[in-house]
């Protein structure tokens, strides 16, 4: 079977390009050995169930040990409805678990009567025990599905008794729960508010620590893997560390840009047999435009919690400095979703996400305003590029008869967005707009235009006076180096009372800069 790069559901080795998870495997492998009971916990698309099943699998090959794998996912909410009902779903799961792999511990289990409590699971999972000479190991996943019903709750509570009491009552070896919530950490939101409960029943787990995320030298492995299977030839290392810069090592992302690679842009060029670095920017950009069910996650996430949306839009625009504190609730909201990662400072997770919330922030003050109404017909050259000064005078022209001194707050916060909004309609269909993380002490945010095959340079920033100025020029003329340009483009925001409205052409060092104040 022709193996391919897989973004949906469990990979496994026979079928799919797979990056070295071995590191990680190890780690965990070693708290199931240790007979820890924890989460593995990370935000969805995230390696979870593939890691599970390579556990599992690895599992099965020892003599000493016994994985049973279950799923809450899909389960009729009358197993929720009552302690009784929950446990009969458990032993049922578990039986049905043992039929399939011909275990005859499954015929143990039918031998024993239904039970009718909690209390009466507890002692047939006693016996179980019991029953053989194996370490049973349980991995559960998607227990998000059952983590705000109270069966669920109390299931886990009699869980934990029996690990406080496995010295003189036989239990389970291990215990895994698999999900994007943090179990032990979980303020349950019961379907019976007044019942909801802060303290989980499972702080009796291990800290869980592993980072699920990938690193160049696991995702060479990969594209070794492939190019020796499809005789496709490319830089490994490089486009490894690309797709990790993009990426910061999400798994899904990875692979995805991968499949976009072989799939997408390799097809329109049958006899091509070679990746570039061009590949993998193409590639992001093909992404950006495509509908995913892990983008429609994040973006649903954003809007269904303001305090999350509005820190975001603060980090991604105006460059807020955050200090990371897991226990700030909205941060850990961000880490919980996937759309911060742990740093001194509250990041983006990954450039990607960072560029998507760009654009979903700009389109969206774009159907909100009048910023979307350009064209690009109004400003094409003879070269078939963009004449970028009448861009921004156009852009300057707008916000003066737009945005006056009533909306002076309005502008304040939204001056960065509105410019976003107003270039987008403009580029649209024969170039695209990213954000480089550029922001500094006066908070500048770099943006490259591009159109066809031109390519603009635009620095945003605030008025912080000329010394300041002085040092944003020499900052956007070492940026114009580093793309080879010789020419680039300063929008200020003006905040005195008494705006300019002044636009011109200064030469700094051997650069040319158009700059307007708005």
């Amino acid at each position: 079977m022709k193996k391919e790069f897989n973004v949906t559901g469990t990979c496994f080795p026979s079928e799919h390009y797979m990056m070295d998870n071995s590191k990680k495997f190890g780690a965990i492998l070693k708290l199931i050995e240790r007979g820890k009971y924890f989460s593995m916990h990370h935000p969805r698309q995230f390696g979870k169930t593939t890691m599970m099943e390579t556990l599992v699998n690895a599992l099965k090959e020892r003599a000493d040990y016994l994985p049973i794998r279950l799923s809450f996912q899909g389960i009729d909410s009358k197993w929720h409805e009552s302690d009784e009902a929950f446990g009969q779903m458990f032993v049922n799961q578990v039986m049905r678990y043992f039929k399939i792999k011909k275990s005859p511990l499954a015929h143990f289990l039918q031998q024993n009567p239904r039970p009718e409590n909690l209390s009466q699971v507890s002692d047939l999972i006693t016996d179980l025990v019991i029953e053989t000479d194996k370490k049973l190991v349980v991995l559960i996943d998607e227990v998000d599905a059952s983590s705000n019903y109270a069966a669920f709750l109390n299931f886990l509570a009699m869980l934990r008794t029996k690990y406080l009491e496995r010295g003189s009552i036989p239990t389970f070896h291990s215990i895994v729960l698999i999900g994007v919530h943090d179990i032990k950490n979980l303020k349950f939101k019961l379907r019976n508010p007044e019942a909801a409960q802060y303290n989980s029943p499972w702080n009796i787990a291990a800290d869980f620590d592993v980072d699920l995320s990938f690193h160049p030298p696991e995702i060479a492995p990969m594209l070794e893997e492939y190019c020796e299977a499809e005789g496709i030839q490319m830089d490994i290392p490089a486009i490894a560390e690309r797709l990790h810069y993009h990426t910061s090592g999400y798994p899904f992302l990875v692979t995805k840009l991968c499949k976009i690679i072989a799939e997408k842009i390799l097809k329109k060029e049958p006899n091509r047999k070679y990746w570039t670095l061009d590949d993998v920017e193409t590639s992001v950009q093909i992404m950006l435009d495509d509908d995913n069910t892990n983008f429609d996650s994040l973006t649903k996430n954003l809007e269904n919690h303001s305090d999350l949306y509005d820190l975001t839009s603060r980090v991604v625009l105006d460059g807020a400095e955050v200090v990371f504190n897991r226990y700030n609730p909205t941060i850990a909201k961000g880490i919980l979703y996937g759309v911060y990662k742990r740093n001194g400072k509250v990041k983006i997770h990954n450039r990607i996400y960072e560029q998507l919330i760009y654009s979903y922030l700009a389109s969206k003050m774009e159907t909100q305003t009048a910023a979307g109404d350009s064209s690009s017909r109004q400003f094409i050259t003879d070269d078939g590029g963009l004449d970028f000064q009448l861009v921004l005078k156009r852009f300057q022209q707008f916000l003066k008869e737009e945005y006056s001194e009533k909306d002076e707050k309005f502008m304040e916060r939204q001056w960065r967005l509105l410019f976003l909004a107003f270039i987008r309609p403009i580029v649209n269909g024969e170039g695209y707009t990213f954000k480089e993380v550029q922001i500094s002490q006066e908070k500048r945010l770099d943006v490259v235009v591009t159109y066809q095959k031109h390519r603009y340079i635009v620095e945003l920033k605030r008025w912080y006076g000329g010394e300041y100025h002085q040092k944003g020029l020499d900052q956007l003329t070492d940026y114009l180096d580093v793309h080879g340009l010789q020419e680039g483009y300063l929008v200020i925001f003006d905040e005195r009372k008494k705006q300019s409205w002044q636009s011109k052409t200064v030469e700094h060092k051997d650069k040319v800069i158009y700059i307007v104040w708005v």
